[in-house]
């Protein structure tokens, strides 16, 4: 069983998946190149810690594990069993980070990534020993959120595949096997197709922003938090659905471009969030308050979702 992880990149998600890897009992050392990241990785841990707590995750008998933040990439991979990338969505950085380990970690060291959608055989072209690269992507929050899509690439061994799962398993997170290396995956294209028809709903004039987000989350997302999209079709009726899409899907968006409206933002560097300014506008005190609802009600509903409350 793996007990020491490394992991590159603290970013976003960096902060979340070192707590609750390490609350999992693993030993995990954190990288990243800025120093700016580092501390605020630091300063997220306890944050991460005491979600974990309110959600009622529990270290293994064996006692949780360590967090500690290492200065260089030698130290990182150190000693270490699995090796998480988590650097930018950049094919060329990926690709910088496994040539820069390649010599400091055996073969037998499991290399994942967790991109959000790049291929992972187009990745395995860098790295020496590609039957120990898998794709290991986390959803955000990826303290809260339990989901963990695995997946190999061409060249991963079946074996690789099988130790992440049986990791993600082993730390009460649910591993889903993902059978073919397609762009995004699964998480993510249901996601960005969704996207897609959002955005399009509302560049037409369709709804208001505000509106299509009520829409979906005590509509769509409301139902889907309990039921699947494959058992909604069984509830639904397949015969509704036949005759519904046989009209509707033609009318869907299907646009393989960016959207004018993300384009326009993005061009005026209206991030989101990040930048206090997106769809929506953001005052950094709607920011932190945002920040805590959010995480406190993705709580609540986990723990309604596992019979809990």
């Amino acid at each position: 069983m793996i007990k020491r992880a490394a992991l590159i990149g603290l970013g976003t998600m960096g902060p979340g998946i070192a707590a609750r890897l390490s609350r999992g009992g693993l030993d995990v050392a954190a990288y990243d190149v800025s120093d700016v990241a580092v501390e605020r990785a630091s300063g997220m841990l306890d944050i991460a810690g005491a979600i974990l707590d309110r959600l009622d995750i529990k270290a293994p008998a064996s006692g949780a594990g360590t967090v500690r933040f290492v200065r260089t990439l030698a130290e990182t991979v150190d000693g270490a069993e699995l090796v998480i990338e988590n650097v930018p969505e950049n094919i060329d950085i990926k690709a910088e980070t496994y040539r820069a380990i390649d010599p400091l970690i055996g073969s037998s060291v499991i290399v994942a990534s967790d991109t959000s959608g790049i291929p992972i055989t187009k990745l395995q072209a860098h790295i020496s020993h590609p039957e120990r690269l898998v794709g290991m992507h986390w959803s955000n929050p990826p303290h809260i959120i339990p989901m963990i899509e695995v997946i190999g690439g061409e060249k991963t061994a079946p074996e690789t595949v099988a130790t992440i799962r049986d990791l993600i398993r082993s730390i009460g997170l649910l591993p889903v096997v993902v059978k073919k290396d397609v762009p995004g995956f699964v998480e993510n294209r249901v996601l960005y197709a969704l996207l897609r028809e959002a955005l399009d709903l509302v560049e037409r004039g369709v709804i208001e922003p505000e509106d299509l987000d009520t829409c979906v989350s005590w509509g769509i997302g409301y139902k889907v938090a309990v039921i699947g999209p494959m058992a909604l079709l069984d509830m639904a009726g397949l015969d509704i659905y036949k005759s519904v899409s046989s009209f509707l899907n033609a009318d869907l968006s299907n646009r393989d471009d960016v959207a004018p409206m993300v384009l326009e933002k993005t061009g005026l560097s209206k991030f989101g969030i990040k930048s206090g300014e997106g769809m929506f506008s953001y005052t950094p005190e709607q920011i932190k308050a945002l920040q805590g609802e959010r995480a406190r009600k993705l709580v609540a509903v986990r723990r309604i979702l596992e019979g809990q409350e």
